[in-house]
């Protein structure tokens, strides 16, 4: 039976000629000693596991404060990395709509020069085309002339024979009565 306090109040020793029983006291005190020295073993452990507990919850407390810290960084460190990947994106999908807008002028520049080239062309082909019929007009022109003067030549080449014909006619005639 452990001491109680209570039984410590309540005990009563019987009286004997000079006062309480040596022995009985000496018993008593016996126990609470024991009792006292057990208690006092088993506070300094209870102390001692205090202690290594406590020392256990400081570790423990720097080892949450130390993992809230790397998971505040950690966040932040993501949440840096999202917006560093977010503008690094933006920036991507702004210098491609700046080399979209770049080629398709590019292309617009390309088909407004190869519209004008085609244009040119069907100029120069018109232009070309109408000298050709006015070279060709010309050279016509320039063939019935001389077609003209070809006939009026021979035209006239044949009223020439026709003539010198008559005169030959003529002159022979003329020799003939002459000559009869």
């Amino acid at each position: 039976m452990k001491l109680q306090p209570f039984s410590i109040r309540q005990q009563e020793f019987s009286k004997k000629m000079r006062g309480f029983d040596p022995d009985e006291v000496k018993a008593f005190l016996e126990r609470i000693a024991d009792d006292v020295d057990e208690l006092l073993k088993e506070n300094e452990e209870l102390k001692q596991q205090v202690e290594s507990l406590s020392q256990q919850v400081e570790d423990f407390k720097k080892i949450e404060k130390n993992l809230q810290d790397t998971l505040l960084k950690a966040q932040e460190s993501s949440t840096k990395s999202i917006e560093s990947a977010k503008k690094q994106t933006a920036l991507m999908i702004k210098e491609a709509e700046l080399k979209a807008a770049q080629i398709v002028e590019k292309a617009r520049e390309s088909a407004n020069e190869i519209r004008n080239a085609v244009l040119n062309l069907r100029e120069e082909k018109d232009m070309l085309i109408a000298r050709l019929k006015a070279i060709i007009s010309s050279q016509a022109h320039l063939l019935e002339v001389k077609i003209d003067d070809i006939d009026e030549e021979v035209v006239v080449q044949k009223k020439k024979t026709k003539e010198e014909n008559k005169k030959l006619d003529l002159n022979i005639d003329d020799i003939v009565e002459k000559l009869l």
